[in-house]
Protein backbone atom coordinates (compact mmCIF):
# COMPACT_ATOMS: atom_id res chain seq x y z
CA UNK A 1 0.00 0.00 0.00
CA UNK A 2 2.88 2.40 0.90
CA UNK A 3 4.57 1.69 -2.47
CA UNK A 4 1.31 2.59 -4.26
CA UNK A 5 1.06 5.83 -2.23
CA UNK A 6 4.62 6.88 -3.20
CA UNK A 7 3.84 6.23 -6.87
CA UNK A 8 0.76 8.50 -6.61
CA UNK A 9 2.86 11.26 -5.00
CA UNK A 10 5.47 10.88 -7.74
CA UNK A 11 2.91 11.21 -10.55
CA UNK A 12 1.26 14.26 -8.94
CA UNK A 13 4.58 16.07 -8.45
CA UNK A 14 5.71 15.35 -12.00
CA UNK A 15 2.35 16.59 -13.32
CA UNK A 16 2.70 19.84 -11.38
CA UNK A 17 6.24 20.24 -12.68
CA UNK A 18 5.01 20.09 -16.30
CA UNK A 19 1.84 22.17 -15.88
CA UNK A 20 3.10 24.99 -13.65
CA UNK A 21 4.07 27.34 -16.53
CA UNK A 22 1.57 30.21 -16.22
CA UNK A 23 1.36 33.97 -15.68
CA UNK A 24 0.28 35.16 -12.24
CA UNK A 25 -0.34 38.86 -12.83
CA UNK A 26 -3.22 40.49 -14.73
CA UNK A 27 -0.77 42.17 -17.14
CA UNK A 28 0.09 39.62 -19.81
CA UNK A 29 2.59 39.53 -22.64
CA UNK A 30 1.84 37.57 -25.77
CA UNK A 31 4.66 35.12 -26.38
CA UNK A 32 3.66 31.52 -25.71
CA UNK A 33 6.13 29.42 -23.74
CA UNK A 34 6.34 25.71 -22.99
CA UNK A 35 9.04 23.46 -21.57
CA UNK A 36 10.13 20.83 -24.07
CA UNK A 37 13.11 18.59 -24.71
CA UNK A 38 15.58 19.79 -27.34
CA UNK A 39 14.08 19.20 -30.78
CA UNK A 40 15.95 20.45 -33.83
CA UNK A 41 13.82 22.47 -36.28
CA UNK A 42 13.19 20.93 -39.67
CA UNK A 43 14.01 22.82 -42.84
CA UNK A 44 11.16 23.75 -45.14
CA UNK A 45 11.76 24.49 -48.83
CA UNK A 46 10.91 27.91 -50.13
CA UNK A 47 7.57 28.05 -51.89
CA UNK A 48 6.92 30.28 -54.89
CA UNK A 49 5.33 33.54 -53.66
CA UNK A 50 1.84 34.14 -54.98
CA UNK A 51 0.72 37.51 -56.32
CA UNK A 52 -1.22 39.56 -53.77
CA UNK A 53 -4.09 41.87 -54.75
CA UNK A 54 -3.74 45.55 -53.89
CA UNK A 55 -6.00 47.02 -51.26
CA UNK A 56 -9.07 48.76 -52.58
CA UNK A 57 -12.40 49.87 -51.16
CA UNK A 58 -15.76 48.79 -52.48
CA UNK A 59 -18.19 45.92 -52.19
CA UNK A 60 -18.13 42.69 -54.16
CA UNK A 61 -21.16 40.61 -55.00
CA UNK A 62 -22.61 38.99 -51.86
CA UNK A 63 -20.36 40.80 -49.35
CA UNK A 64 -20.51 44.16 -47.64
CA UNK A 65 -18.01 46.93 -48.26
CA UNK A 66 -16.39 46.29 -44.87
CA UNK A 67 -16.04 42.57 -45.58
CA UNK A 68 -14.44 43.30 -48.94
CA UNK A 69 -12.08 45.77 -47.27
CA UNK A 70 -11.00 43.29 -44.58
CA UNK A 71 -10.56 40.46 -47.08
CA UNK A 72 -8.33 42.52 -49.37
CA UNK A 73 -6.44 43.96 -46.41
CA UNK A 74 -5.68 40.44 -45.17
CA UNK A 75 -4.48 39.36 -48.62
CA UNK A 76 -2.24 42.41 -48.91
CA UNK A 77 -0.71 42.43 -45.44
CA UNK A 78 -0.36 38.74 -44.51
CA UNK A 79 2.85 38.24 -46.56
CA UNK A 80 4.41 40.99 -44.43
CA UNK A 81 3.52 39.25 -41.15
CA UNK A 82 5.70 36.47 -39.75
CA UNK A 83 5.35 33.71 -37.17
CA UNK A 84 8.34 33.59 -34.82
CA UNK A 85 9.34 30.45 -32.92
CA UNK A 86 12.12 30.50 -30.35
CA UNK A 87 13.90 28.03 -28.11
CA UNK A 88 15.76 28.93 -24.95
CA UNK A 89 18.18 26.61 -23.18
CA UNK A 90 17.24 26.20 -19.53
CA UNK A 91 19.89 25.15 -17.03
CA UNK A 92 19.10 22.00 -15.08
CA UNK A 93 19.11 23.82 -11.76
CA UNK A 94 16.26 26.09 -12.95
CA UNK A 95 13.99 23.10 -13.54
CA UNK A 96 11.79 22.22 -10.54
CA UNK A 97 13.63 19.37 -8.78
CA UNK A 98 12.02 16.21 -7.55
CA UNK A 99 11.27 16.71 -3.83
CA UNK A 100 13.45 15.00 -1.26
CA UNK A 101 11.01 13.12 0.94
CA UNK A 102 12.50 11.48 4.04
CA UNK A 103 12.37 7.72 3.71
CA UNK A 104 11.39 7.86 0.05
CA UNK A 105 11.50 4.28 -1.27
CA UNK A 106 13.79 3.18 -4.09
CA UNK A 107 11.69 3.19 -7.26
CA UNK A 108 13.27 1.22 -10.10
CA UNK A 109 13.29 2.14 -13.78
CA UNK A 110 12.39 5.83 -13.31
CA UNK A 111 13.46 8.15 -16.17
CA UNK A 112 16.38 10.42 -15.31
CA UNK A 113 16.07 14.20 -15.47
CA UNK A 114 17.94 15.34 -18.60
CA UNK A 115 20.90 17.69 -18.25
CA UNK A 116 19.28 20.27 -20.56
CA UNK A 117 15.78 21.53 -21.12
CA UNK A 118 14.63 23.87 -23.85
CA UNK A 119 11.82 26.33 -23.29
CA UNK A 120 9.92 26.92 -26.51
CA UNK A 121 7.97 30.08 -27.26
CA UNK A 122 6.32 31.79 -30.16
CA UNK A 123 5.13 35.19 -31.19
CA UNK A 124 4.59 37.39 -34.22
CA UNK A 125 6.48 40.05 -36.14
CA UNK A 126 6.51 41.97 -39.40
CA UNK A 127 8.95 42.58 -42.24
CA UNK A 128 10.72 45.93 -41.89
CA UNK A 129 12.74 46.16 -45.11
CA UNK A 130 14.11 44.20 -48.05
CA UNK A 131 17.47 43.73 -46.30
CA UNK A 132 15.95 41.00 -44.14
CA UNK A 133 15.11 42.91 -40.95
CA UNK A 134 12.13 41.73 -38.93
CA UNK A 135 10.59 43.70 -36.07
CA UNK A 136 9.03 42.00 -33.04
CA UNK A 137 8.79 42.40 -29.26
CA UNK A 138 11.83 42.21 -27.02
CA UNK A 139 10.07 39.74 -24.72
CA UNK A 140 9.46 37.32 -27.62
CA UNK A 141 13.16 36.76 -28.36
CA UNK A 142 14.99 37.85 -25.19
CA UNK A 143 17.58 35.23 -24.15
CA UNK A 144 16.55 32.96 -27.04
CA UNK A 145 18.99 30.24 -28.04
CA UNK A 146 17.54 29.91 -31.55
CA UNK A 147 15.01 31.99 -33.49
CA UNK A 148 13.14 30.70 -36.55
CA UNK A 149 11.00 32.98 -38.71
CA UNK A 150 8.06 31.40 -40.56
CA UNK A 151 6.79 33.28 -43.60
CA UNK A 152 3.33 33.29 -45.15
CA UNK A 153 4.56 31.34 -48.20
CA UNK A 154 5.71 28.45 -45.98
CA UNK A 155 9.40 29.32 -45.88
CA UNK A 156 11.20 28.89 -42.55
CA UNK A 157 14.45 30.82 -42.06
CA UNK A 158 16.73 30.94 -39.03
CA UNK A 159 17.24 34.50 -37.78
CA UNK A 160 19.88 36.35 -35.82
CA UNK A 161 19.05 38.96 -33.19
CA UNK A 162 20.39 42.33 -34.37
CA UNK A 163 19.22 44.67 -31.62
CA UNK A 164 17.23 44.62 -28.38
CA UNK A 165 15.40 47.39 -26.54
CA UNK A 166 13.79 46.19 -23.31
CA UNK A 167 12.57 49.69 -22.43
CA UNK A 168 10.11 49.94 -25.33
CA UNK A 169 9.84 46.15 -25.79
CA UNK A 170 11.26 46.24 -29.32
CA UNK A 171 13.61 43.77 -31.02
CA UNK A 172 15.07 43.56 -34.51
CA UNK A 173 15.94 40.25 -36.18
CA UNK A 174 17.65 39.61 -39.49
CA UNK A 175 17.15 36.78 -41.96
CA UNK A 176 18.95 36.04 -45.21
CA UNK A 177 17.09 38.28 -47.69
CA UNK A 178 17.73 35.74 -50.44
CA UNK A 179 15.88 32.98 -48.59
CA UNK A 180 12.43 34.25 -49.56
CA UNK A 181 10.71 37.16 -51.24
CA UNK A 182 10.39 39.84 -48.57
CA UNK A 183 7.37 42.12 -48.50
CA UNK A 184 8.04 45.04 -46.13
CA UNK A 185 5.01 46.28 -44.25
CA UNK A 186 3.66 49.73 -45.05
CA UNK A 187 4.09 52.01 -42.03
CA UNK A 188 1.47 54.49 -40.91
CA UNK A 189 1.47 57.48 -38.55
CA UNK A 190 0.37 56.76 -34.98
CA UNK A 191 0.16 60.50 -34.22
CA UNK A 192 -2.70 60.75 -36.72
CA UNK A 193 -4.86 58.12 -35.02
CA UNK A 194 -8.24 58.97 -33.51
CA UNK A 195 -10.32 57.03 -31.03
CA UNK A 196 -13.01 55.06 -32.85
CA UNK A 197 -10.99 54.26 -35.95
CA UNK A 198 -10.91 50.69 -37.21
CA UNK A 199 -8.06 48.58 -35.78
CA UNK A 200 -6.99 45.20 -37.22
CA UNK A 201 -4.54 42.74 -35.72
CA UNK A 202 -2.84 39.94 -37.66
CA UNK A 203 -0.72 37.45 -35.74
CA UNK A 204 -0.43 33.97 -34.32
CA UNK A 205 -2.57 33.69 -31.17
CA UNK A 206 -2.14 30.35 -29.40
CA UNK A 207 -0.13 29.20 -32.42
CA UNK A 208 -3.06 29.73 -34.82
CA UNK A 209 -1.04 31.29 -37.60
CA UNK A 210 -2.04 34.39 -39.57
CA UNK A 211 -5.20 35.05 -37.59
CA UNK A 212 -7.01 38.33 -38.20
CA UNK A 213 -9.14 40.09 -35.60
CA UNK A 214 -10.79 43.48 -35.78
CA UNK A 215 -11.91 46.18 -33.39
CA UNK A 216 -11.41 49.87 -32.87
CA UNK A 217 -8.87 52.24 -31.38
CA UNK A 218 -10.30 52.35 -27.84
CA UNK A 219 -7.98 54.99 -26.37
CA UNK A 220 -4.70 56.76 -27.04
CA UNK A 221 -1.81 58.02 -24.95
CA UNK A 222 -1.70 55.21 -22.40
CA UNK A 223 1.52 54.80 -20.42
CA UNK A 224 2.32 51.16 -19.60
CA UNK A 225 5.38 49.70 -17.91
CA UNK A 226 7.40 47.23 -19.97
CA UNK A 227 7.52 44.02 -17.94
CA UNK A 228 9.89 44.38 -14.96
CA UNK A 229 11.55 47.47 -16.44
CA UNK A 230 11.03 50.52 -14.17
CA UNK A 231 10.54 52.83 -17.17
CA UNK A 232 7.18 53.06 -18.87
CA UNK A 233 6.35 53.06 -22.59
CA UNK A 234 4.45 56.27 -23.42
CA UNK A 235 1.68 56.87 -25.96
CA UNK A 236 0.58 53.22 -26.09
CA UNK A 237 -2.43 52.51 -28.30
CA UNK A 238 -5.37 50.77 -26.62
CA UNK A 239 -7.59 48.51 -28.72
CA UNK A 240 -10.43 46.04 -28.24
CA UNK A 241 -9.33 43.94 -31.21
CA UNK A 242 -8.84 40.43 -29.81
CA UNK A 243 -5.15 39.84 -29.11
CA UNK A 244 -3.90 36.83 -27.17
CA UNK A 245 -0.72 34.92 -26.27
CA UNK A 246 1.17 34.53 -29.56
CA UNK A 247 0.12 37.93 -30.93
CA UNK A 248 3.19 39.63 -29.41
CA UNK A 249 5.17 41.58 -31.99
CA UNK A 250 2.47 41.43 -34.65
CA UNK A 251 1.17 44.56 -36.37
CA UNK A 252 -1.85 46.62 -35.42
CA UNK A 253 -3.21 48.03 -38.67
CA UNK A 254 -5.44 50.86 -39.79
CA UNK A 255 -8.13 50.47 -42.44
CA UNK A 256 -5.56 51.13 -45.19
CA UNK A 257 -3.39 48.19 -44.09
CA UNK A 258 -0.69 50.44 -42.63
CA UNK A 259 1.10 49.43 -39.43
CA UNK A 260 0.19 51.90 -36.68
CA UNK A 261 1.45 49.87 -33.72
CA UNK A 262 2.94 46.60 -32.50
CA UNK A 263 0.72 44.45 -30.28
CA UNK A 264 2.51 43.96 -26.97
CA UNK A 265 0.44 43.49 -23.83
CA UNK A 266 -3.08 42.94 -22.50
CA UNK A 267 -4.81 43.51 -19.20
CA UNK A 268 -6.73 40.37 -18.36
CA UNK A 269 -7.63 38.29 -15.31
CA UNK A 270 -7.68 35.09 -17.34
CA UNK A 271 -4.61 35.58 -19.55
CA UNK A 272 -6.78 35.64 -22.68
CA UNK A 273 -8.22 38.66 -24.46
CA UNK A 274 -10.62 40.75 -22.39
CA UNK A 275 -10.81 43.52 -24.96
CA UNK A 276 -8.09 45.65 -23.34
CA UNK A 277 -4.94 45.35 -25.41
CA UNK A 278 -2.03 47.73 -25.97
CA UNK A 279 0.33 48.34 -28.88
CA UNK A 280 3.63 50.22 -29.02
CA UNK A 281 2.99 53.16 -31.40
CA UNK A 282 4.69 52.91 -34.77
CA UNK A 283 6.21 56.39 -34.43
CA UNK A 284 8.27 55.22 -31.44
CA UNK A 285 9.22 52.08 -33.39
CA UNK A 286 10.34 54.25 -36.34
CA UNK A 287 12.53 56.18 -33.93
CA UNK A 288 14.14 53.14 -32.27
CA UNK A 289 14.52 50.53 -35.01
CA UNK A 290 17.06 52.34 -37.24
CA UNK A 291 19.44 52.66 -34.29
CA UNK A 292 18.92 49.03 -33.29
CA UNK A 293 19.87 48.04 -36.84
CA UNK A 294 22.92 50.33 -36.84
CA UNK A 295 24.25 49.78 -33.32
CA UNK A 296 22.10 47.15 -31.59
CA UNK A 297 21.19 49.68 -28.88
CA UNK A 298 18.95 52.70 -28.35
CA UNK A 299 19.95 55.33 -25.77
CA UNK A 300 17.03 56.90 -23.88
CA UNK A 301 17.22 60.26 -22.11
CA UNK A 302 17.10 60.32 -18.32
CA UNK A 303 15.94 63.09 -16.04
CA UNK A 304 16.27 61.22 -12.75
CA UNK A 305 13.04 61.79 -10.86
CA UNK A 306 10.14 59.78 -9.52
CA UNK A 307 6.93 61.67 -10.08
CA UNK A 308 3.17 61.47 -10.35
CA UNK A 309 0.22 63.56 -11.47
CA UNK A 310 -0.74 66.53 -9.36
CA UNK A 311 -3.80 65.72 -7.22
CA UNK A 312 -6.45 68.05 -5.76
CA UNK A 313 -5.07 67.20 -2.30
CA UNK A 314 -1.65 68.51 -3.40
CA UNK A 315 -3.20 71.71 -4.73
CA UNK A 316 -4.89 72.34 -1.39
CA UNK A 317 -1.88 71.38 0.75
CA UNK A 318 0.55 73.45 -1.34
CA UNK A 319 -1.88 76.35 -1.94
CA UNK A 320 -1.29 76.20 -5.70
CA UNK A 321 -2.89 78.28 -8.44
CA UNK A 322 -2.37 75.49 -11.00
CA UNK A 323 -4.50 72.34 -11.15
CA UNK A 324 -2.38 70.18 -13.48
CA UNK A 325 1.26 69.19 -13.66
CA UNK A 326 3.82 66.55 -12.70
CA UNK A 327 4.75 66.50 -9.01
CA UNK A 328 8.39 65.63 -8.26
CA UNK A 329 8.24 63.01 -5.48
CA UNK A 330 11.88 61.87 -5.37
CA UNK A 331 15.09 63.10 -6.97
CA UNK A 332 17.70 60.43 -7.72
CA UNK A 333 21.07 61.30 -6.24
CA UNK A 334 23.67 62.54 -8.76
CA UNK A 335 21.07 62.51 -11.57
CA UNK A 336 20.50 65.36 -14.05
CA UNK A 337 17.56 66.49 -11.90
CA UNK A 338 19.76 66.50 -8.80
CA UNK A 339 22.46 68.51 -10.57
CA UNK A 340 19.80 71.01 -11.68
CA UNK A 341 18.63 71.30 -8.03
CA UNK A 342 15.09 70.07 -8.60
CA UNK A 343 13.32 69.50 -5.29
CA UNK A 344 11.52 66.35 -4.24
CA UNK A 345 8.60 66.04 -1.83
CA UNK A 346 9.38 66.03 1.89
CA UNK A 347 5.96 66.68 3.43
CA UNK A 348 3.23 64.09 3.78
CA UNK A 349 -0.54 64.29 3.57
CA UNK A 350 -3.29 61.74 3.96
CA UNK A 351 -5.14 60.65 0.82
CA UNK A 352 -7.85 58.03 1.25
CA UNK A 353 -6.34 57.12 4.61
CA UNK A 354 -2.80 56.65 3.30
CA UNK A 355 0.29 58.81 3.86
CA UNK A 356 1.66 60.20 0.57
CA UNK A 357 4.47 62.62 -0.12
CA UNK A 358 3.80 66.12 -1.38
CA UNK A 359 5.40 69.57 -1.48
CA UNK A 360 7.99 69.07 -4.23
CA UNK A 361 8.51 70.98 -7.46
CA UNK A 362 5.56 70.87 -9.85
CA UNK A 363 6.61 70.65 -13.51
CA UNK A 364 4.04 72.42 -15.69
CA UNK A 365 5.99 72.63 -18.98
CA UNK A 366 9.07 71.31 -20.77
CA UNK A 367 10.55 73.45 -23.55
CA UNK A 368 7.30 75.46 -23.42
CA UNK A 369 5.22 72.34 -24.11
CA UNK A 370 2.47 72.02 -21.47
CA UNK A 371 2.80 69.16 -18.97
CA UNK A 372 -0.61 68.12 -17.65
CA UNK A 373 0.75 65.10 -15.80
CA UNK A 374 3.69 62.73 -15.52
CA UNK A 375 2.69 60.91 -18.73
CA UNK A 376 3.12 64.11 -20.74
CA UNK A 377 6.62 64.57 -19.34
CA UNK A 378 7.65 60.98 -20.10
CA UNK A 379 6.21 61.14 -23.62
CA UNK A 380 8.01 64.38 -24.46
CA UNK A 381 11.37 63.15 -23.20
CA UNK A 382 11.12 59.83 -25.10
CA UNK A 383 9.83 61.30 -28.35
CA UNK A 384 11.73 64.56 -28.67
CA UNK A 385 14.96 64.43 -26.65
CA UNK A 386 18.20 62.46 -26.47
CA UNK A 387 20.97 62.03 -23.89
CA UNK A 388 23.16 65.14 -23.66
CA UNK A 389 20.37 67.44 -24.79
CA UNK A 390 19.45 70.46 -22.66
CA UNK A 391 15.79 71.08 -21.85
CA UNK A 392 14.09 73.83 -19.89
CA UNK A 393 11.56 72.85 -17.26
CA UNK A 394 8.94 75.31 -16.07
CA UNK A 395 8.25 74.52 -12.41
CA UNK A 396 6.20 75.87 -9.55
CA UNK A 397 8.27 76.10 -6.35
CA UNK A 398 7.01 77.69 -3.16
CA UNK A 399 4.17 79.24 -5.13
CA UNK A 400 6.45 80.90 -7.71
CA UNK A 401 6.96 79.95 -11.34
CA UNK A 402 10.57 79.51 -12.44
CA UNK A 403 12.64 78.04 -15.27
CA UNK A 404 15.12 75.24 -14.57
CA UNK A 405 17.61 74.19 -17.31
CA UNK A 406 18.54 70.50 -17.21
CA UNK A 407 21.06 68.55 -19.29
CA UNK A 408 19.71 65.03 -19.78
CA UNK A 409 21.83 61.89 -19.38
CA UNK A 410 21.38 58.34 -20.64
CA UNK A 411 19.29 55.99 -18.53
CA UNK A 412 21.68 54.02 -16.29
CA UNK A 413 22.08 50.39 -17.29
CA UNK A 414 21.59 49.17 -13.72
CA UNK A 415 18.11 50.73 -13.74
CA UNK A 416 17.03 49.52 -17.17
CA UNK A 417 17.85 45.87 -16.39
CA UNK A 418 15.96 45.59 -13.13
Amino acid sequence: MKRFTWWVILLVVLSLTVLSCSWATPLHYFSRLSLLPNVAPTATPTATPQPVPTLALGAEEGVTAEEALLTRLYEQVSPSVVHIRVTQKVARETVVPFPDFPGFPNLPNLPQIPDEFYRRGEGSGFVWDEEGHIVTNYHVVAEATTVDVHFFDGTIVEAEVVGLDSQSDIAVLRVDPKATQLRPAVLGDSDALRVGQLAIAIGNPFGQTWTMTRGIISALGRTIRSGSNPFAIPEMIQTDAAINPGNSGGPLLDSHGRVVGMNTVIISRSGASAGVGFAVPINIIKQVVPELIATGHYAYPWLGIEGRDLWPEDVEAMDLDVRQGALVVEVVEDSPADKAHLRGSERTIKVDGEEVKTGGDVIIAVDDEPVRGIDDLVAYLVRYTRPGQKVTLTVIRDGREMSVPVTLAERPEELTQK
